[in-house]
C-alpha cells in the first residue's frame, strides 16, 4: 500500500525532530520506516500502530541510540585506538603518582620526580583525552552535557596545577587553586546536577 504525501511527512518530521547529526543516516532511516509502512498496512492495522511498531523494530532504544551505535561502527577503530591510549595514560598516570606518594611518605630519592610525572601525565595528558572522547563520541550530547565537561576538564587541570605549584614552592598556588574551585562551584557543579536533574525527569 502506498503512503500518501501526508503520512510521509509524518515520518519525514518524526525523525527530522531528533535533529541527527548524521545527514545521510536520517535519510536512510526515513527511508527504511517508509517501506516498511508500505509493505505492513493494510493489515488490518492503523497508520499510528504500524508507524509504533516500525520504530521499535528499527531502534528500540530511540533512534538517538541508532545514531551514536552508528557512529561508533563507522569509526571504531579510531575510536579504539583513542580508547587504548587514554586509558594507557590514565593507568601510567596513576602508578606514577602512587608510586611518587609512596616514595614521598617514605622519604625515598625521585619521590617529586614520580609525583610530577604522575601528574602531568594524569591531569595534561589523560583528563584531555578522557574528555575529547566523552565529548565526541556520544555525538548527540545536549549543550549542558559539552559544557559540564569543558568546565570539568578546565577546573580538574587548574586544581591539578595548584597542587604542583604548592609541592614545588612556586608563586601562583593560591591564586590557581581560587580559579580552580570558582570554575568547579559555580561552572562545573550546577551543570552537573542540571544533567541529574533532567535526567531524573525524563
Amino acid at each position: 500500500m502506498k503512503l500518501s504525501e501526508e503520512q510521509v511527512e509524518i515520518v519525514r518530521k518524526y525523525v527530522e525532530d531528533h535533529q541527527l547529526k548524521l545527514r545521510t543516516l536520517s535519510d536512510d532511516i526515513i527511508d527504511h520506516l517508509c517501506c516498511v509502512l508500505e509493505s505492513e498496512l493494510g493489515n488490518g492495522k492503523s497508520f499510528e500502530q504500524v508507524f509504533s511498531d516500525a520504530i521499535t523494530e528499527l531502534a528500540p532504544h530511540g533512534i538517538i541510540d541508532l545514531q551514536s551505535k552508528t557512529y561508533y561502527l563507522l569509526n571504531s577503530k579510531r575510536i579504539i585506538v583513542m580508547k587504548k591510549l587514554t586509558y594507557l595514560m590514565g593507568f601510567l598516570g596513576s602508578i606514577a603518582l602512587t608510586v611518587g606518594a609512596t616514595f614521598k611518605l617514605l622519604h625515598l630519592p625521585g619521590a617529586n620526580q614520580l609525583f610530577m610525572m604522575g601528574y602531568l601525565i594524569f591531569l595534561l595528558i589523560f583528563v584531555p583525552l578522557l574528555a575529547y572522547d566523552r565529548f565526541k563520541v556520544p555525538i548527540a550530547s545536549s549543550i549542558s552535557d559539552r559544557w559540564k565537561i569543558i568546565l570539568g576538564v578546565v577546573s580538574s587541570v587548574i586544581l591539578g596545577l595548584a597542587g604542583i605549584f604548592k609541592v614545588m614552592h612556586l608563586q601562583g598556588s593560591h591564586l590557581l587553586l581560587m580559579s580552580g574551585i570558582i570554575i568547579f562551584a559555580m561552572g562545573f557543579l550546577p551543570f552537573l546536577f542540571f544533567a541529574m536533574y533532567k535526567k531524573s525527569v525524563s
